[in-house]
C-alpha cells in the first residue's frame, strides 16, 4: 500500500513546516521537494509503456526519493516558479527551459493517479479567479458585495453614484520588484473624482464598501471547520496591511447555512482545502450577517492562533494509504 505524502513547496515554507511535524508525529512518510531544484539537488526518471499505463520510476532529492506509486497524498503549496531556476539564462533559454521542466516533471507530478491532492495545481488555477469566486458564492445562496469589474471611468463613476462608498482591490498579488522585494496593495476607499481615462488601461475590481462590524477568516479543511474573527489594533479597512503579530482573534461560530455553503464552494472547484474571508455586519450569529468577499485556494493559515489544529487537520486528510500500487 502506497503511504508517502508529497509535500511540493519552496525551502521556507513555515505553513509546510507544521504540517510536515504533524506527519512526522503519526510516522507518516513524507518527502518534501521544490520542482525548480531541478538539477544535481533533483534527479527523476520516469518510465511508462503500453504494458504499464502508470508512470514508475524514482524522484530524487538531496536526502530523500520516492517512486510514483508510492505517494498517497500531495501536499500542494507553494513551490518556487520554475523560472527562478533558470534566471541566469539568456531569456529565450530561460523560458525554454522552465516550460520544459514543467510540462515534463511537472506533467508527472500533476497527474499521480490515485493520490489525494491538497490541493491539486489545476483546481487552485480555476479557482484563482474573483470574478468566478464572486459568482459561485451567490449562486450558493451567500450574500456578496455589489462588485463592477470595469475599465470604464464611465461605468465606474455610475457604480460610485449608485453606492456610495466604494473600495478597490486588487485582482492578484504585486510582482516582486526587480530587487526581489515583494509589495502589496490593500483594499482602499476611492474617491470617484480621481476616475478618469486611465481606467482603460487594465482592468479593475470595484466594491461598494459593507457596513462591517469585524471580518472572519475561515479555514476549511476537509470537513473540518476553523473561524477566527480577526481585527486590527488601528480598526484599519483591511487588516493584512498592518502588523500581524498585533492582530487580535476571537474563535466565531460560522451558522450552518453558511458552512454547508463553504463545502458545497470547495466542491464546485475540486478543492480540498480553503481559506475564506467574509466581513461581518451586526452580531455574526445569522447567515445574513456574513458577506463572502473571496476564497484563497492556497492560502496560508501559519499565524492564526488555531494553527496547530489546522495542521492536524491537513495530517490527518493526508495521511492517506492508497491500494493497489506497486
Amino acid at each position: 500500500m502506497a503511504s508517502t505524502v508529497l509535500v511540493v513547496t519552496a525551502l521556507e515554507d513555515v505553513t509546510a513546516d507544521l504540517v510536515v511535524a504533524a506527519l512526522n508525529e503519526r510516522e507518516v512518510p513524507v518527502v518534501r521537494v521544490d520542482p525548480a531544484d531541478i538539477g544535481p539537488a533533483l534527479t527523476f526518471g520516469f518510465r511508462i509503456d503500453a504494458d504499464r499505463a502508470e508512470w514508475g520510476g524514482r524522484l530524487r532529492t538531496t536526502s530523500r526519493e520516492v517512486e510514483p506509486g508510492e505517494v498517497a497524498a500531495v501536499y500542494w503549496r507553494r513551490p518556487t516558479p520554475y523560472g527562478a531556476r533558470f534566471a541566469h539564462l539568456p531569456r529565450q533559454q530561460g523560458e525554454f527551459a522552465a516550460a520544459e521542466a514543467r510540462h515534463g516533471l511537472g506533467g508527472v507530478l500533476h497527474g499521480l493517479s490515485g493520490a489525494r491532492y491538497v490541493n491539486h495545481p489545476a483546481a487552485v488555477a480555476r479557482a484563482e479567479f474573483k470574478p468566478a469566486q464572486l459568482r459561485t458564492f451567490a449562486r450558493l445562496g451567500l450574500r456578496i458585495p455589489p462588485t463592477l469589474v470595469t475599465n470604464d471611468e464611465q461605468a465606474a463613476r455610475e457604480f460610485a453614484a449608485e453606492h456610495g462608498t466604494v473600495v478597490c482591490k486588487t485582482f492578484r498579488g504585486l510582482p516582486a520588484r526587480d530587487d526581489g522585494r515583494a509589495g502589496a496593495i490593500w483594499t482602499q476607499r476611492v474617491d470617484p473624482e480621481t476616475f478618469d481615462d486611465t481606467l482603460a488601461m487594465t482592468a479593475h475590481l470595484f466594491q461598494a464598501e459593507i457596513p462591517k462590524s469585524g471580518d472572519v477568516r475561515v479555514t476549511v479543511v476537509g470537513r473540518r471547520v476553523f473561524a477566527q474573527r480577526v481585527a486590527a489594533p488601528d480598526g484599519a479597512l483591511d487588516w493584512r496591511r498592518g502588523d500581524w503579530g498585533a492582530l487580535l482573534h476571537v474563535p466565531v461560530t460560522v451558522p450552518p447555512p453558511v458552512e454547508t455553503a463553504l463545502h458545497a464552494y470547495l466542491a464546485s472547484f475540486g478543492l480540498v482545502f480553503g481559506c475564506f474571508d467574509f466581513a461581518l455586519t451586526g452580531g455574526g450569529d445569522r447567515p445574513e450577517h456574513w458577506t463572502a468577499i473571496e476564497c484563497n485556494p492556497n492560502g496560508q493559515w501559519g499565524w492564526l492562533p488555531d494553527a496547530p489544529d489546522i495542521a492536524e487537520a491537513f495530517a490527518e486528510i493526508l495521511a492517506v494509504e492508497r491500494e493497489g500500487c506497486s
